[in-house]
């Protein structure tokens, strides 16, 4: 197994919240989430970085970060909906951990985080028709992850189990 797992995937398939479960079932693993250590360095929201500095900067920083987790072992690393798209962040995450695209359908994304209202990408014309259009421009990226794990109608627990199996298997 590889020195690391990642979670990629679009805002609200699960990332944070499985990331977290399987650190719990995977107790040799830390668990990081690199939108919230973005957050602590910068003392700054997602939100706002974006909204101050542009999609750039954030981006600038958000491969700052996966760069800095990569060179560690054993972490559980969930990586922001768009990191990997550049192509650069794809093959250290690649090289560096099993990456495990969290797959869900664009009804239920939208019903997973349809009040939430830090999503900066989602701020005009939220709907679903938006998010089924970011995961088509995304999929051909998503999908050269190691592993693809459909998350919809599943508990962060079932899907724990179904990466576990994954890996071991």
């Amino acid at each position: 197994m590889k020195a690391n797992i990642i979670l990629i995937g679009m805002m609200g398939c699960g990332k944070s919240t499985v990331g977290a479960e399987l650190s719990k079932a995977l107790a040799e693993y830390k668990y990081v989430d690199i939108d919230a250590e973005i957050e602590k360095s910068t003392q700054k929201k997602i939100s706002e970085i974006f909204l101050k500095h542009g999609e750039p900067f954030f981006r600038m920083l958000e491969s700052e970060k996966i760069r800095k987790f990569c060179k560690e072992k054993n972490y559980i690393i969930s990586a922001g909906g768009g990191a990997f798209e550049n192509e650069e962040n794809r093959k250290l995450m690649l090289k560096c951990a099993n990456v495990i695209y969290l797959k869900a359908s664009p009804e239920e994304i939208y019903t997973r985080i349809k009040t939430e209202t830090h999503r900066p990408l989602l701020k005009k014309n939220f709907s679903i028709e938006k998010i089924a259009n970011i995961i088509e421009m995304r999929k051909k990226n998503y999908e050269k992850a190691n592993f693809i794990i459909d998350t919809d109608g599943k508990t962060p627990y079932d899907i724990v189990k179904e990466i576990i199996g994954v890996l071991n298997g």
